[in-house]
């Protein structure tokens, strides 16, 4: 298990995916940014819903927008639709795929 330089729990499960930033070899930098798993049909990929407020000032109120974020979702985390996910910027891994999943949350008993 690798230290990815970001205080998150390692996944407790194992994968061999080259592109896991803990059992791999990808590193992460930059933005962190949290989120809803909006879609996870393709394998591997899923998509990050993040709501968030912009104020208007010609009205003078915040409206509210999102914006979604393919990201890379390793074996071992196995993101699915409704997780709240934490993703972290790492080199581009494909033409849109800019960000990985290090972190989902777990649900209580």
């Amino acid at each position: 298990m690798r230290d990815i330089g970001v205080q998150v729990k390692a996944p407790k499960k194992k994968c061999d995916d080259i592109y896991c930033p803990f059992h791999g070899s990808l590193s992460v930098r930059g933005r962190m940014l949290d989120g809803v798993v909006a879609s996870s049909k393709a394998r591997n990929l899923v998509v990050v819903r993040r709501d968030y407020t912009q104020y208007n000032p010609k009205y003078m109120r915040s409206e509210r927008r999102h914006s979604s974020i393919p990201a890379h979702s390793p074996p071992c985390i196995d993101a699915k639709t409704g997780d709240k996910v934490k993703i972290m910027e790492c080199k581009p891994l494909s033409k849109t795929v800019h960000f990985v999943v290090i972190w989902k949350e777990e649900p209580n008993p």
